[in-house]
């Protein structure tokens, strides 16, 4: 699916990975009661942000990066039926692999 939505600035748009959890006893764990996910994939990049001499600063991420995030960070929009969060690019804690 193509998503519409284009992030400003130096905001991304990231889609959580959803992990599956499963106990070892074979209960399976409701969503009510699951943490929120802290990985995720970049699905776009906002403009950029801009210096002080009004110069482009360019991102350190990029699209299809996988990246860890803040427990409770960024917006939560919903494209689809999937829910995506929109966050600065400061608010990533660190890109994986």
């Amino acid at each position: 699916m193509a998503v519409n939505v284009r992030p400003l600035g130096d905001r991304v748009l990231v889609k959580p990975i959803e992990t599956t959890e499963v106990k070892k006893s074979g209960i399976i764990i409701p969503d009510t009661a699951k943490e929120k996910p802290q990985e995720g994939e970049v699905v776009a990049l906002g403009t950029g942000k801009r210096d002080d001499d009004g110069k482009v600063i360019p991102f350190t991420v990029k699209k299809g990066d996988k990246v860890l995030m803040p427990k409770y960070g960024g917006t939560e929009i919903k494209i689809g039926d999937t829910i995506h969060l929109i966050m600065r690019e400061e608010d990533i804690l660190g890109i994986i692999g």
